[in-house]
C-alpha cells in the first residue's frame, strides 16, 4: 500500500472515532495493522473479553511470531486459566488448559505440567509461585503492566502505537478544501452555497440576479474549525468551504468547540523478555514506574493534537497507568468530548427532591435565578411585573419592586401610547449578572431594566433601555472581549447586545423571519457567538461582527425552544414546544448542528413552553404535565420525576441554584416550593436556625441596652480602638479592621458571621491535660518532624507527611465504641499499613532535603494522594500505598499543591521558582504557567463561587487569578507589623471560607483575613510578642473558627469573624513535661465534620488530636449581667494586636 493511502486510512479513522463508530474503529485498526490501540486493549484485558484480546492481537502478531509474541499470549492464556479456577469452574480451565495452553508445553514441558496440577488444588493460591495472587482486578491490572512493556518491546508493534498528529477533522477540512476548489471554479458562483452531496462535483446554478463577488474578496468564512464547533458557520451544506483568511473577525480562525490533545511521544524501554511462568509481576509499582508510551486515553485525545498556542508541553517522562486512569470517584477520570469531567461524583440521590418551604410570592411566577455567589438567594419576577429577591433559608423577602417606567419621558412614542392605555407589563426574564453584581429585568412592553445590588435590601436603578418594540423575550450577559454586555431579544424579530456599564447599544443582529423567542450567548476558547430561537421554530448563530447569522437550523419539531449548556460549557441542550402542545429535549452535536441525544419522556399534549434547567453537568430536569421530570445526560431514558407534594402548574417554571443543591419550582397558587437534597436542607437549616438566633439576640440586646458594636468601640465611644494588651489577662476585645470602624463594602455578612459577632467570648486559659480531650496517636515507626497533616474527607483517619518523605495514616475502626468510625481523641486508631508491609515514601532522590517543602493532597474520595517533598510528584493507592506514578521532576521543585475543583485531571501546581503551574494529569501538559510571585509559592486555594485560584508565597503576597483564562485579576503583599522581621523564606498558606469569598492568609507574623476577588483586607490579628511565630493555622469545618499554634508550644482558638481570641492551650494541656526538649506544633488539621476537634503535628513527629471537654466549646461566653455591656480599656484585652 502507498504512502498516500497508508495516511487516507489514518484519516478515515480519525473521521470514524469523531462520528463514534467505535466497532468500526477496532475493526479498521486490526484489518490494516497501522496502528495498535493501546487504550482499546487495555480496556479489553481490564473487562476479562479475552477472545476480543486475542482477536484484536491476531491483527499485528501470531502467538509463534517471536519471543515477546509468545510471552504475550502466555500470559493473556494463564490469567485466563487461573480466574476459571479462581471461580471453581473447573471444566472450563480444563478446556483453557487443552486448546490455548498445551501449545506452550512444546517449548517447557516442565512448567505445563506444574499448570496442570492447579487442578488438583483446592486454591491455586496454594501454590508458592502463586500465593500473593490477589483478586481478578488487580491481577489484571498487573499482567497488564506486563503486557504494555512487551508490546513496547516487540519489533511487530514498532511505529504502530503512536498515531499521527493531525489537527482535528483533517478529513473534513480536505473536502472542504476540494469543496472550495469546485466552487470558484463555477461560473456563477454564489455567496452561500446549498452543497448537499459529496458524490459529484459542485456546480453552483445560474444566479438569481446579480453576480455574486469572488470568493477570494468576500469569503464564505475564515479558516477551517476544529471538530466540536456546532455548526458550519457560513455555508449552508454539509461542510463549511475554507477560503483565504481575512483579516477580521478574529474569531473566525478557530472553531465554536473546545479543544483536544495529544500527548507527546516518548522513547521505549528495552524490555527483557524472561521466561514464561507461573508467578505474577512482583513489583507492580516499579513497572508502572518505568517509561512507556503514553496511554491512549480516549480516542479522540489519541487522534488529534493540541492547537491552543498557550499549551506549554513539558517532556514526558513518565507515563500514566491503567490503574490511574480507572480511579474512582473520577480522582482522575477518563473524560469523553462532551461529557462531564465530574460526572460520577454525583448519584441520583443527590438531586434537590425534597420539599424545604413554601414561598408566597402573590402573583403568578414567569422566570426566576439563584444568585451566582449568595446561593440562597433567589430572584423572582411575575406576571403582573413584580420582582423579588428571597432568602430562600430565613424565607424573607429581601427586595421587591413593582413595574415602573423610571423615566417615562425618554421612552418611544410607542411605548408611550401603549402605557397610556395600560400601565401594565409582565416579566420575561431576570437574570443575575456572572458576577452577581447585576441583575437583568426583560418585561412584555419594550422596556429592559438593569439594577445593581449591593446586598440585603440595597437594590439600585442602573439602566433603563427602550430595547425592543414589542415584547423584550429574553436576556442574558455576556462578556465579548471581557466586555460585560447583556443581549436582548424581541417581537420585533432582533437580537441586540447592549454595553453593560453605560448601556450604549453595540450590535443589532437582523435575519429571523418570526418574533425571537430566546438567546444563548456562550463562548469557546477565544469565540464568542449567541444562539438565537425563534417562535417558528428557528435557530440561527451570529458572531459579534454585524456580518449576519452563521447558522439556519431547525429546533426539533419547529418548536418554540430554549437553549443553554451544561456548567462546563462543553454540552449543548435545548428543550421546547411546538404548537401542538408536543415537547422535545435533546442534546446538539455541535460539529454537525445535528440532534446527538434525543431525551424521552416528555409530554406530548404540553400546556405552555416547557422549561428545563442543568445542573452538575450531569443532570437535566423540565417542568411538564404537574411533575418535574429528570434525566441523566447520558441517559435518554427518565431517571425519575416528582410532584413536590402537588400544587405544580401543568408546565412549572424551574431553576437550580450554582451548586445544584436546591432546585425551586413555580407553584399554581402564585408561590415557589424550594426542594433541597441533603447539603441543601443543612444549609438552608442552618440559615434558618442562625436567623432566628440572630432575631433573638437582636431582642435581648434591646432589652438589655446597647453592647459593644462589632467593629467598632463600645456605642458610647466615638471613633475605633485599638488594643495592645498583654497576654496574661483574659478579657475581651472586639475592634476595628485596619484601625478604622469600615463595615464590609458592598457584601452583606451571612447571617451565621452576625450571630457568631453578636457573641462575646471570656477568654479561657487552659494548662492542665484535665481541662480537655488529648490523645497522641500510636506510632511504631521512628518518630520524624510532621511537616503535613490533614484528615481525610470521610473525618475517619489522618494523614501525615514526615521529614523524612514518609507519610503515616491513621484510621479509627467502627465498633460499639464509635459508632460513626470518625475520628475521636476518646479511642487510639490504628497506624495503618497494608498487608505488603510497604510505605508511602517520597521520591527524594537528588534533593537536598533542608530546601524541600513537602506537600500533597488528596482526592475527595480519599482513595489516592499526590505528594511531593522536593523530588517528583508521586501518586499514591490509599489502600495498597503503590506508588501510580511518579512527575515532573526538579527544577524546578514543586512546593504546593491542589486539584482544580472541577476536574481532577487538573491540577494547580506551586514551584520553588515563584511560578504556578496549570498541569493535566492524564495527558502530562502544562496548560498554562502563571507568574506574579517572586519567590516559591507556598499555597493555593480555589473558589467555585467566584471561579478563581487565591496563591500566596515566601514572598508573603498574595495573588488572585481567573479560573477561565487565568489571568491575575489581583495582588497584594501582606501588612507586616513594625517590629517583626519575617523569616524570609517562611510561608504564607491560605484557605477559604465557607461561603468562597473570605480567604484566610496565615504568614509567621500574623493572621489575616482578606475578601476576595479585590483582597482587601477586612482583619488582622497580631501576636504581640514578636519572638514568638506563627506555625500554622486553619478554619474549622463550619469555619466559624480559627485554630492557630504557636512555635511556643501553645495553641489559640479564634473566632473567625471578629479574630477575637476565646481560648489558648498551653503547652502543659497536652504535653509531656520535659524541659531538655522544645515541642511544638508545626501544622494544624480541622475535622471536616467535628467544628470542635482538630490535630496537632508534632516537631517530635508525635500527632495529637485535642477536643474540649464532653459537651463543651473552646471558650465560654460572657454572661450579661444587668443590662450593662463589658468594659474595655488599653489594658484588657487579649494577647493580640488586633486592626
Amino acid at each position: 500500500m502507498s504512502s498516500l493511502s497508508r495516511e487516507l486510512v489514518f484519516l478515515i479513522l480519525q473521521f470514524l472515532d469523531e462520528e463514534k463508530f467505535k466497532e468500526t474503529v477496532h475493526k479498521l485498526e486490526k484489518e490494516s495493522a497501522f496502528f495498535f490501540n493501546m487504550r482499546y486493549f487495555e480496556d479489553c484485558v481490564t473487562n476479562g473479553e479475552w477472545d476480543e484480546v486475542e482477536k484484536y492481537l491476531s491483527g499485528y502478531t501470531k502467538a509463534d511470531d517471536n519471543r515477546y509474541s509468545m510471552k504475550i499470549f502466555f500470559e493473556i492464556r494463564k490469567q485466563k486459566y487461573l480466574e476459571a479456577l479462581d471461580k471453581r469452574d473447573h471444566g472450563r480451565a480444563a478446556e483453557i488448559l487443552v486448546k490455548d495452553l498445551k501449545m506452550f508445553s512444546t517449548f517447557n514441558e516442565e512448567l505445563f505440567k506444574e499448570i496442570t496440577m492447579l487442578l488438583t488444588l483446592a486454591n491455586f493460591r496454594e501454590n508458592e509461585q502463586l500465593s500473593k495472587y490477589g483478586d481478578t482486578k488487580s491481577a489484571r491490572a498487573i499482567m497488564l503492566v506486563e503486557l504494555k512493556k512487551l508490546i513496547e518491546a516487540n519489533p511487530l508493534f514498532r511505529d504502530k502505537l503512536q498515531f499521527p498528529t493531525l489537527k482535528n477533522s483533517r478529513l473534513r477540512t480536505l473536502i472542504n478544501q476540494s469543496l472550495n476548489w469546485q466552487h470558484q471554479l463555477c461560473k456563477n458562483p454564489r455567496s452561500n452555497p446549498d452543497i448537499k452531496t459529496l458524490f459529484v462535483d459542485h456546480t453552483c446554478g445560474q444566479p438569481n440576479g446579480a453576480r455574486a463577488p469572488s470568493p477570494v474578496t468576500n469569503p464564505l468564512m475564515g479558516s477551517i474549525p476544529k471538530v466540536g464547533g456546532f455548526p458550519p458557520i457560513g455555508a449552508h451544506g454539509p461542510f463549511q468551504p475554507a477560503l483565504a483568511p481575512i483579516p477580521a473577525p478574529a474569531p473566525l480562525t478557530a472553531s465554536l468547540a473546545g479543544w483536544m490533545a495529544n500527548p507527546s511521544s516518548v522513547a521505549h524501554q528495552a524490555v527483557s523478555v524472561g521466561p514464561i511462568g507461573l508467578s505474577a509481576s512482583s513489583n507492580a509499582a516499579s513497572m508502572v514506574k518505568l517509561p512507556r508510551t503514553p496511554p491512549a486515553n480516549n480516542l479522540a485525545m489519541d487522534y488529534q493534537t493540541a492547537d491552543s498556542e498557550n499549551v506549554l508541553k513539558r517532556p514526558r517522562l513518565f507515563g500514566i497507568s491503567e490503574e490511574m486512569n480507572n480511579l474512582p470517584m473520577n480522582i482522575l477520570p477518563v473524560t469523553h468530548p462532551g461529557q462531564s469531567h465530574a460526572h460520577s461524583l454525583y448519584s441520583s440521590e443527590d438531586l434537590p427532591k425534597n420539599v424545604f418551604s413554601d414561598l408566597n410570592q402573590g402573583s403568578t411566577v414567569k422566570s426566576m435565578d439563584f444568585h451566582p455567589v449568595r446561593q440562597t438567594l433567589l430572584l423572582v419576577g411575575t406576571n403582573i411585573g413584580d420582582i423579588t429577591i428571597w432568602e430562600v433559608g430565613s424565607q424573607e423577602k429581601l427586595v421587591s419592586r413593582n413595574f415602573k417606567v423610571w423615566d417615562l419621558g425618554a421612552c418611544s412614542m410607542t411605548l408611550k401610547a401603549i402605557l397610556a392605555s395600560e400601565y401594565t407589563a409582565a416579566v420575561n426574564r431576570v437574570v443575575w449578572s456572572p458576577d452577581g453584581v447585576l441583575l437583568g429585568v426583560a418585561y412584555s412592553k419594550h422596556i429592559v431594566h438593569i439594577y445593581s445590588y449591593h446586598g440585603s435590601d440595597d437594590l439600585r436603578n442602573h439602566l433603563e433601555i427602550d430595547a425592543h418594540v414589542g415584547n423584550v423575550s429574553d436576556l442574558a450577559f455576556s462578556q465579548p472581549n471581557k466586555q460585560l454586555c447583556f443581549v436582548t431579544c424581541g417581537e420585533d424579530k432582533m437580537i441586540k447586545v447592549w454595553d453593560a456599564v453605560n448601556g450604549s447599544k453595540q450590535y443589532t443582529f437582523e435575519g429571523h423571519e418570526a418574533p425571537v423567542y430566546s438567546v444563548c450567548p456562550h463562548h469557546k476558547e477565544s469565540i464568542q457567538f449567541i444562539f438565537s430561537t425563534a417562535i417558528d421554530g428557528k435557530i440561527k448563530a451570529w458572531l459579534y461582527d454585524n456580518m449576519g447569522s452563521r447558522v439556519d437550523y431547525d429546533a426539533p419539531g419547529h418548536s418554540c425552544t430554549t437553549m443553554s449548556y451544561s456548567a462546563d460549557g462543553t454540552r449543548l441542550f435545548s428543550c421546547g414546544t411546538n404548537k401542538g402542545g408536543e415537547s422535545h429535549i435533546v442534546e446538539w452535536n455541535e460539529s454537525e448542528g445535528a440532534v446527538k441525544r434525543t431525551y424521552h419522556g416528555l409530554g406530548k399534549q404540553s400546556m405552555g413552553v416547557v422549561q428545563f434547567d442543568t445542573t452538575r453537568n450531569r443532570f437535566l430536569a423540565a417542568g411538564d404535565e404537574f411533575q418535574i421530570k429528570f434525566w441523566d445526560m447520558d441517559n435518554v431514558n427518565v431517571l425519575t420525576a416528582i410532584n413536590a407534594d402537588g400544587g405544580l402548574p401543568a408546565s412549572p417554571c424551574l431553576r437550580f441554584n450554582k451548586e445544584g443543591i436546591l432546585l425551586a419550582v413555580s407553584t399554581n397558587d402564585n408561590g415557589i416550593k424550594i426542594l433541597a437534597n441533603a447539603d441543601g436542607t443543612r444549609l438552608l437549616h442552618s440559615i434558618e436556625t442562625r436567623a432566628l438566633n440572630a432575631s433573638r439576640a437582636v431582642s435581648v440586646a434591646v432589652a438589655k441596652g446597647p453592647i459593644i458594636g462589632t467593629f467598632g468601640a463600645s456605642s458610647s465611644t466615638t471613633g475605633t480602638s485599638i488594643v495592645v494588651a498583654d497576654r496574661s489577662q483574659p478579657m475581651t476585645a472586639i475592634v476595628g479592621m485596619n484601625g478604622d470602624s469600615r463595615n464590609l463594602p458592598d457584601v452583606k455578612p451571612r447571617v451565621a458571621d452576625e450571630l457568631e459577632k453578636s457573641k462575646i467570648w471570656k477568654l479561657t486559659e487552659m494548662n492542665e491535660p484535665s481541662q480537655l480531650r488529648s490523645l497522641r496517636l500510636p506510632d511504631g515507626l521512628m518518630p520524624i518532624r510532621v511537616v503535613r497533616m490533614m484528615y481525610t474527607n470521610s473525618g475517619g483517619a489522618i494523614l501525615a507527611l514526615t521529614d523524612n518523605a514518609v507519610h503515616k495514616l491513621w484510621k479509627w475502626q467502627k465498633n460499639e465504641r464509635n459508632l460513626t468510625g470518625k475520628a475521636t481523641s476518646a479511642l487510639p486508631p490504628q497506624l495503618w499499613q497494608p498487608s505488603s508491609g510497604i510505605l508511602m515514601t517520597n521520591d527524594i532522590r537528588e534533593t537536598i532535603q533542608e530546601d524541600a517543602v513537602p506537600c500533597f493532597a488528596l482526592s475527595k474520595n480519599d482513595s489516592y494522594v499526590m505528594s511531593v517533598s522536593g523530588g517528583k510528584i508521586s501518586l499514591f493507592n490509599m489502600m495498597t500505598f503503590k506508588t501510580m506514578t511518579t512527575f515532573m521532576a526538579p527544577p524546578p521543585a514543586a512546593t504546593f499543591l491542589a486539584f482544580h475543583p472541577q476536574d481532577n485531571n487538573i491540577i494547580a501546581i506551586g514551584m520553588d521558582d515563584s511560578s504556578i503551574q496549570i498541569y493535566n494529569v492524564r495527558v502530562d501538559q502544562v496548560k498554562s504557567m502563571l507568574r506574579g510571585h517572586q519567590k516559591r509559592v507556598t499555597g493555593l486555594a480555589f473558589s467555585n463561587v467566584l471561579n478563581v485560584l487565591v496563591s500566596s508565597g515566601a514572598d508573603a503576597q498574595l495573588c488572585v487569578w481567573s479560573m477561565d483564562g487565568w489571568e491575575k485579576q489581583a495582588s497584594k503583599f501582606l501588612q507586616i507589623p513594625s517590629g517583626h522581621v519575617p523569616n524570609p523564606l517562611g510561608q504564607t498558606r491560605v484557605q477559604f471560607h465557607q461561603d468562597q469569598i473570605h480567604v484566610l492568609a496565615v504568614h509567621g507574623t500574623q493572621i489575616a483575613i482578606y475578601e476576595a476577588p479585590k483582597l482587601e483586607c477586612l482583619k488582622q490579628w497580631i501576636p504581640q510578642e514578636s519572638s514568638v511565630s506563627i506555625t500554622d493555622a486553619v478554619y474549622s469545618c463550619d469555619s466559624q473558627s480559627i485554630y492557630a499554634s504557636f512555635e511556643d508550644g501553645s495553641v489559640c482558638i479564634l473566632t473567625s469573624t471578629t479574630l477575637q481570641l476565646r481560648c489558648r492551650i498551653n503547652p502543659g494541656a497536652y504535653l509531656p513535661s520535659n524541659p531538655s526538649t522544645r515541642v511544638y506544633p508545626v501544622v494544624i488539621a480541622a475535622h471536616p465534620s467535628e467544628p470542635n476537634q482538630f490535630a496537632l503535628g508534632l516537631s517530635d513527629g508525635g500527632v495529637h488530636v485535642l477536643e474540649p471537654p464532653e459537651e463543651g466549646k473552646w471558650g465560654s461566653l460572657l454572661t450579661l449581667e444587668n443590662g450593662a455591656g463589658p468594659t474595655i480599656s488599653s489594658t484588657a484585652g487579649s494577647d493580640q494586636q488586633p486592626r
